[in-house]
């Protein structure tokens, strides 16, 4: 289940709405940003035209389009697939994982199988795709449909993130872009242009940004093959850290980064706060309502909001607890902050398998 404060944010929004750019929008945007309701203005971009066309085909939100795509940083770089979907580094890495052996085992299954189905392996370039020759750019885009700045940008396409993300430097703050969500790489060289997570990390520090969650994804080798977290063949509970997902934003009551985020409005400051729910990192989110509070509180309830965070994070309790009184049982240093001494229960790892099991989706938001 959704957390419950980015709604809450999302009906108290006066003038602002909650503009998002999905860059590798296959699967559809995700739905935590549908809590924004009327507010939610989405543009998704994703090389698969047949994967467009559906969501497109059932989308409802007025206010939420698809474009068929590549993405470059120039439209005179045409995107080269003659080496495969990735980058050459990734693509000869990825052949070395035991997703990949699957991947050929199911090769003659998978070319007969539905745009859904491919996609569910990742398999995106045996779907209907886009020109590659006629790439479109991010500001050129963003130009043709009026938007002069926005909330959140997200890039997961397989292959040029990085230089996708360069496209935008020194840009980002103009924008107004609150956070950055993207697919990070664990490996790769030393050069400066990788699309690595150490390369990621410092362009976006550089920008303004700083990281508030980081889930990192591990592959096993196809020598030894390891047991895959989920029905379809990707990463595995053992392995080496492969790939990723990073969450940055702006830490706006940091106190390197103070002056340069003063000029935020408080609808931008609250939108923020959603994100950080949305991100299960609603701590974040507290912390801003608590220091801001004078501010918020011509735009919403605090305490109504900061009771919502905390029932986030206590996660399951069916009657949680206010967050005055979740304070108080920290403040009593109470056994229930801590995990029972001796091995994980068993239950509890069963809970957390079925739950990963039926809600796929959660293990990035």
């Amino acid at each position: 289940m959704p957390p419950a404060f980015p709604a809450f944010i999302g009906q108290r929004l006066r003038t602002e709405k909650f503009r998002l750019l999905d860059i590798g929008c296959s699967g559809g945007i995700d739905e935590v940003w549908r809590a924004f309701g009327p507010r939610l203005q989405a543009l998704g971009v994703d090389a698969s035209k047949s994967e467009c066309r559906r969501l497109a085909e059932h989308e409802r939100h007025p206010e939420v389009s698809y474009v068929a795509a590549f993405v470059s940083a120039s439209a005179n770089e045409p995107i080269d697939l003659s080496a495969g979907p990735a980058a050459p580094l990734i693509m000869q890495m990825r052949d070395r994982l035991s997703f990949m052996r699957t991947r050929e085992i199911r090769e003659a299954r998978l070319k007969a199988a539905s745009t859904e189905e491919k996609l569910r392996h990742n398999a995106w370039e045996l779907t209907g795709l886009a020109d590659p020759a006629k790439p479109i750019v991010v500001s050129d885009l963003l130009a043709e449909r009026g938007w002069t700045e926005f909330d959140y940008f997200k890039v997961d396409i397989d292959g040029h993130d990085f230089e996708i993300l360069q496209s935008l430097a020194g840009r980002l703050d103009a924008l107004g872009v609150l956070a950055v969500q993207l697919e990070v790489n664990f490996v790769g060289t030393d050069s400066p242009q990788d699309h690595t997570f150490h390369n990621t990390d410092r362009f976006l520090r550089r920008e303004g940004f700083d990281l508030f969650r980081l889930d990192v994804r591990t592959f096993s080798t196809r020598a030894l093959p390891a047991r895959y977290v989920w029905p379809t063949p990707a990463e595995t509970v053992s392995g080496r850290p492969f790939q990723g997902e990073a969450y940055y934003a702006r830490d706006v009551l940091a106190p390197h980064r103070s002056a340069a985020n003063a000029a935020l409005g408080i609808e931008k400051l609250a939108k923020l706060a959603a994100v950080f729910s949305a991100w299960a990192v609603p701590d974040a989110a507290a912390e801003l309502l608590l220091a801001r509070r004078p501010d918020f509180s011509a735009l919403l309830d605090v305490d109504a909001g900061l009771d919502l965070l905390a029932a986030e994070a206590q996660q399951s309790p069916k009657r949680p607890l206010s967050y005055r009184a979740y304070l108080q049982r920290f403040e009593a240093d109470l056994p229930s902050f801590y995990r029972p001494e001796g091995p994980i229960p068993f239950r509890e790892r069963l809970k957390s398998a079925w739950r990963g099991y039926w809600h796929p989706r959660e293990k990035r938001f």
